[in-house]
């Protein structure tokens, strides 16, 4: 049984799987508006770094249906989409794919905002970084399995699977390419505290796919280095800085370390979209996410009233943690600020 898709564009209207309610119910959520979008990628009815971008442009295609009076001008179709641009791209600071998402919607009003096909050509380019993104996992997945031994356990913290992109996944790509290649004796899944993505995204997607998962609390990483010595920490990025620095879902700095001490790897694998080759890692804006996440646990209070609270959702993990990032056009060993841009500058040659 296969992982259901996380997006869905049919008849002109946005179906977004409710990843919130994951895996008791399998819902979707019908959308026309794109400030309602906005809001599900800020509420976590969508998220995961390549399948907010998608989502994003998804939303401007339904920011541009909205238009009862087609502009006659770049000018005026920017002021006319404005609103709605602004709003998805403030949901969610950290994850760069939203931005390249946007971008390339604004090249696409640059080129098509004085003519008649401006809301064709938006909607073409949605379903084209759709159906990329899908492809690009796949390419991620095979060569990161490619570093994979034989007969291997490895480590993966929060959901970046198909739920996240625009389906395979790309840590979950990774694995799933070496599950197919028979390397994968078994995946631990780390729970994946506040929002418990490991626990409700990672382990159901795996057992979809029948590939062997044994779930864990975050507090047992260092214990299960030492006693089970997996191959590889395996996880996404929702931004790789110019310098490899790479921010994740709030807990994989933790373990890059505790790794480090155990003698594990760790592999970034994350698509070109989501490098920012024009910042550090110590510049990533890392969002923080509001109290009651963390004070209440299922609607009820777990935690005294007006504690304060700290709620990151992610952290940056150093290059020098990293051993390899895997991308859609091959493999960043030890990566540095060097090899990083070298990789980018080729990619765009591809």
């Amino acid at each position: 049984m296969a992982t259901p898709s996380a997006i869905i564009w049919s008849n002109n209207q946005l179906q977004l799987l409710d990843q919130r309610i994951l895996p008791v119910q399998c819902e979707y959520l019908h959308y026309q508006d794109p400030f309602a979008v906005a809001d599900a990628i800020r509420d976590m009815v969508v998220r995961g770094a390549p399948a907010i971008g998608i989502t994003a442009a998804y939303g401007m295609v339904l920011a541009a249906q909205q238009i009862n009076t087609s502009p006659a001008s770049v000018a005026a179709w920017c002021l006319a989409l404005g609103p709605a641009r602004e709003s998805l791209a403030n949901s969610r600071p950290t994850a760069v794919n939203l931005f390249w998402a946007l971008e390339r919607c604004d090249r696409v009003i640059e080129e098509y905002g004085n003519g008649g096909q401006l809301l064709q050509a938006l909607t073409a380019l949605a379903v084209q970084i759709h159906a990329e993104d899908l492809e690009i996992n796949q390419r991620i997945g095979d060569f990161g399995a490619s570093l994979i031994p034989s007969d291997s356990i490895v480590y993966t913290h929060c959901n970046a699977g198909a739920l996240a992109t625009g389906g395979y996944g790309t840590a979950l790509g990774v694995i799933r390419s070496a599950h197919r290649d028979g390397k994968i004796r078994g995946v631990f899944a780390g729970e994946t505290r506040p929002w418990l993505q490991g626990a409700r995204l990672t382990s159901w997607e795996l057992m979809q796919d029948g590939i062997p998962v044994t779930l864990a609390i975050e507090g047992a990483a260092a214990h299960l280095m030492r006693e089970h010595k997996p191959s590889w920490i395996i996880v996404g990025a929702d931004r790789v800085a110019a310098n490899g620095d790479a921010a994740n879902k709030i807990g994989t700095y933790n373990l890059a370390i505790i790794a480090k001490h155990h003698g594990v790897k760790v592999m970034v694998a994350a698509p070109t979209s989501t490098f920012d080759a024009d910042i550090d890692g110590a510049q990533i804006p890392i969002e923080q996410r509001p109290a009651h996440e963390i004070t209440h646990s299922f609607g009820k209070r777990i935690a005294p009233e007006d504690v304060i609270t700290s709620n990151p959702a992610f952290d940056v993990t150093p290059a020098q943690l990293i051993d390899a990032i895997v991308t859609e056009h091959g493999i960043i060993y030890q990566p540095d600020r060097s090899k990083v841009l070298a990789h980018l500058a080729e990619a765009k040659i591809k």
